[in-house]
């Protein structure tokens, strides 16, 4: 009787766990809407627009590539003077320099002096893969400068305006109290550090570092990269005057500017590294069709 018990329970037991799914299971994969089409159709028209300043930024800077504080600048006012591009002879093989803040460093081949697009070496700025147009064109780079700046401020106003009518801005995008404690940050700072990206539903939400950056690049550095923008023209400085005292004149109005180009350069840069990194099939498919798998991962 007790072996017939025990025999039974164990048939019981065997049953149960052949139907019962497995605790470790990984969930079925599932398509969720990641990004609403006003969302997507912003990220990509101000990545164009991001594109097309910075290089017609570069043929723009090569005209006079020095920077200065103040309200004023000339090669004759070096005690303002906080960044410089150059050549040095011999001119048969020159070589490339950029000196920020007294010191100099070597950049031939990239800054200063690189390849032109018949192979001979070009005494400019910037190398011409890296401006728009590839050749000095200060008229044409102008024109299509400020064509991608209205671009990118109606472009970002329409982001902004979904975002704050939305929630997105709150929900997605500003960091929660909760995720900017110290402990927090540390364990964000340490999982980006191993590559270890969030999966599943986790992966339908940005990560404090994720909210930082974009958060500092659309409500900080782009409204900064305007507002310089506007400070170093004329017109509206003739308008608006308080926009050229508020950067403490138009060469340090300049300068601002070119740091926060820089700055959202850096980001781009750190963007796709982390893209291509975390799933470009995946991350690139949510921001053309909206939507992403998300499951199947244990």
């Amino acid at each position: 009787m007790v072996a017939l018990g025990n025999g039974r329970q164990t048939a019981d037991s065997a049953a149960m766990a052949s139907t019962a799914p497995a605790l470790d299971a990984a969930p079925p994969p599932r398509r969720v809407l990641r990004h609403h089409w006003l969302v997507r159709v912003t990220h990509w028209l101000n990545a164009a627009a991001i594109i097309i300043l910075l290089m017609t930024g570069l043929n723009i800077f090569g005209a006079h590539p020095r920077l200065y504080w103040g309200h004023a600048g000339s090669v004759d006012q070096g005690e303002r003077l906080w960044l410089e591009t150059g050549a040095s002879p011999p001119w048969r093989n020159p070589s490339g320099w950029i000196e920020i803040c007294g010191t100099r460093f070597d950049t031939t081949g990239l800054i200063g002096v690189s390849a032109s697009p018949t192979g001979s070496r070009s005494m400019v700025a910037f190398p011409h893969w890296a401006t728009l147009p590839a050749m000095r064109d200060l008229a044409t780079a102008r024109r299509w400068h400020f064509f991608a700046a209205w671009v990118l401020i109606l472009n970002g106003l329409a982001w902004l305006g979904f975002g704050l009518a939305s929630g997105r801005l709150a929900r997605d995008i500003l960091p929660s109290r909760a995720q900017l404690t110290r402990a927090h940050l540390w364990h964000d700072i340490v999982e980006h550090a191993r590559l270890r990206f969030p999966k599943g539903q986790a992966a339908l939400s940005y990560a404090a570092l994720q909210r930082l950056a974009y958060a500092g690049v659309a409500l900080v550095l782009i409204p900064v990269v305007i507002l310089t923008g506007l400070a170093m023209s004329p017109g509206m400085d003739a308008a608006w005057p308080w926009l050229d005292a508020l950067w403490g004149g138009r060469q340090s109005a300049r300068s601002v500017h070119f740091i926060a180009m820089a700055a959202i350069a850096g980001f781009i840069v750190l963007h796709l590294a982390l893209v291509l990194l975390s799933g470009p099939v995946r991350q690139i498919g949510a921001m053309v069709t909206g939507r992403m798998t998300i499951g199947g991962d244990r």
